[in-house]
């Protein structure tokens, strides 16, 4: 990572042109040809606020300054959507296509429905399930080491996407007309059982077709030992990137692999890693661990706290009101004496042997406020790093002398972000709005570092690398919303706030609750989600989406230079209010 300095103070005031000025016929997204699963599409565009704009011959309701957001249905296949103003005219064909498993073409099994679809291991006695979408009323079964397997009807239902809870529409739907199968077995010993064969059976006619992925069961006393090779391994609930993440773990952490699906393994604890974040360690017995004495001390920020292990195993941490709690696997508790000396954030901590081979650490911290943690190895010795809380000085014309703070302004370089009705890109914005409010933070005295300061790309690792390496009091990442494909662009506005380590909770409530009272924004609402800028564990990270880029009327206080001013002074002014009051 190149050295990231201080942001300087320039001499030039920043200011935006005025991007909705009259100009032709705009339609900024989507863009031709664009595909999409869900049954509606919304629009965002512009054209000189004089006249009407006509979307298939409809005139559509534009914002004073002419920009639009409509919204359409779409039926399976190619929509086509020609926009018309005066003399101009921009067709868009969008093609929907199926979202959800179709139906098979007479006696057949669904396209790509074999399951499981990759390569698994599993443990003897542990499940091993198999699913094929068929016709109705059909039977299907499935033979495998010698044995048959029935597969019975069971409801479809499809969970929707994440990104549903941005719309409101966060609700299961069950599919029907289509014939989905399921069923489950368990192998008693290990074996190469090798690829299912699925049999279809249906009014005295039969079709068999072999499944993509073929079935091991692991013998427990030859199981490989998996070493983390990244610095932080990305644990996951589940065999690929759609589940949730973990602690990560890391670098050095082992364990012993009790599951193999596709490109992923399953640690013994239960979390799954990528099989290109670990490598095998050949001729290790399982890991297991004891653990003794714990000591704790103070270095510069950071109180470190020590666990001497006899090898490095698999961790979770869970953080609480007032209290921080770190699991570790495979391990088994011998501690009579633990070193904890008067200290700044934690009060006291005690263990208990949770369960066989997990030992839970419980700390009691005196605030309420986290500042950051995070978990190494050195050699076998696990530490366990908790940050001290900034110095801040409230009767100080400058409270915010000596803090450091990390000012990310979104996308950047060919990630252009969200477009604004005009083609404006968010990347552009958020650059100027981090820029105007480092400058009034710097007003305060604090220490201000952007991820960057030009047009340039800085991927999302490099950003969060950033924040590692500078171990700000916190981090703050700066975009413009959208929505996706099927939201109601035209209505949806406002401010919203983005955490995911609980640390970071108190500060996303606190600056969306200062900008709608103080900057009168209106409230998009609070969110825990998992981005990559709201990750980092070392400060309380958030995420702020500060306006909408694809609602018409909102856009144009997004690019209004004096409303950016007013609003970095009131967002720079929340962050200091919460500083002072958390301290």
């Amino acid at each position: 990572m190149k050295n990231i300095l201080p942001l300087a103070i320039l001499a030039s005031v920043i200011m935006t042109s005025p991007a909705w000025a009259e100009q032709s016929l705009i339609v900024a997204y989507p863009q031709n040809n664009h595909k999409t699963t869900v049954d509606k599409i919304s629009f965002i565009g512009t054209a000189p606020p004089r006249g009407e704009v006509l979307v298939n011959g409809m005139a559509i309701p534009r914002s004073p300054n002419g920009n639009f957001a409509p919204s359409f249905p779409l039926q399976l296949g190619d929509n086509i959507f020609k926009f018309r103003y005066q003399d101009q005219e921009v067709t868009v064909k969008i093609t929907r296509v199926a979202g959800q498993p179709q139906p098979p073409q007479g006696l057949e099994f669904g396209k790509d429905s074999l399951t499981p679809a990759v390569d698994l291991a599993r443990m003897p006695g542990e499940l091993v399930c198999f699913g094929a979408i068929a016709p109705e009323n059909a039977n299907v079964s499935v033979n495998l080491g010698g044995s048959s397997i029935p597969l019975t009807a069971q409801p479809l239902v499809n969970l929707p996407a994440n990104s549903a809870a941005l719309t409101q529409k966060n609700q299961p739907y069950a599919v029907v007309g289509i014939g989905h199968y399921l069923g489950c077995a368990a192998a008693a010993a290990a074996a190469q059982l090798g690829y299912p064969q699925f049999q279809l059976e249906k009014n005295g006619q039969t079709v068999s077709e072999q499944g993509p992925g073929k079935v091991e069961i692991l013998s427990p006393a030859k199981l490989e030992i998996a070493e983390v090779i990244s610095d932080q391994g990305i644990a996951r609930t589940g065999p690929s990137t759609d589940y949730s993440r973990l602690t990560p773990l890391p670098k050095g952490t082992r364990a012993s692999i009790t599951g193999r699906e596709g490109d992923f393994v399953r640690l013994d604890y239960g979390g799954w890693i990528s099989s290109k974040e670990v490598r095998i360690v050949p001729g290790s017995v399982p890991p297991l661990s004891q653990v003794r004495s714990v000591i704790a001390r103070q270095v510069p920020g950071w109180t470190e706290v020590i666990f001497p292990l006899q090898v490095p195993v698999p961790i979770t941490v869970q953080q609480g009101t007032n209290m921080l709690v770190l699991n570790l696997y495979n391990t088994t508790a011998q501690t009579d004496i633990i070193k904890l000396n008067p200290d700044p954030v934690v009060a006291s901590y005690h263990w208990q042997q949770l369960v066989p081979g997990v030992v839970q650490y419980t700390f009691d911290l005196k605030s309420q406020q986290q500042w950051g943690y995070k978990l190494e190895y050195r050699g076998t010795n696990l530490v366990l790093s908790l940050r001290h809380p900034p110095n801040v000085n409230q009767k100080s014309a400058k409270p915010l002398s000596g803090v450091k703070i990390v000012l990310d302004p979104g996308h950047g370089g060919e990630d252009s972000g969200a477009p604004g009705p005009t083609g404006y890109p968010e990347k552009a914005v958020t650059l100027i709005m981090a820029k105007l409010v480092g400058y009034q933070l710097m007003a305060k005295g604090a220490t201000v570092y952007l991820t960057r300061e030009t047009d340039k790309p800085v991927s999302l690792p490099e950003r969060q690398e950033i924040i590692d390496k500078l171990q700000p009091a916190l981090a703050i990442s700066i975009h413009y919303n959208s929505l996706p494909d099927d939201g109601d662009l035209f209505h949806t506005q406002g401010f919203g706030a983005f955490w995911y380590n609980p640390q970071a909770q108190s500060l996303a409530v606190f600056l969306h609750n200062y900008m709608v009272q103080y900057g009168g924004r209106p409230s998009y609402g609070v969110f825990w989600d998992n981005l990559a800028l709201t990750r980092p564990t070392t400060a309380p990270s958030v995420l702020l989406e500060m306006g909408f880029m694809s609602n018409p009327e909102e856009f144009e206080w997004v690019v209004n230079s004096q409303e950016q001013q007013r609003t970095a002074a009131v967002l720079a002014e929340g962050i200091t209010q919460w500083l002072l009051a958390t301290r």
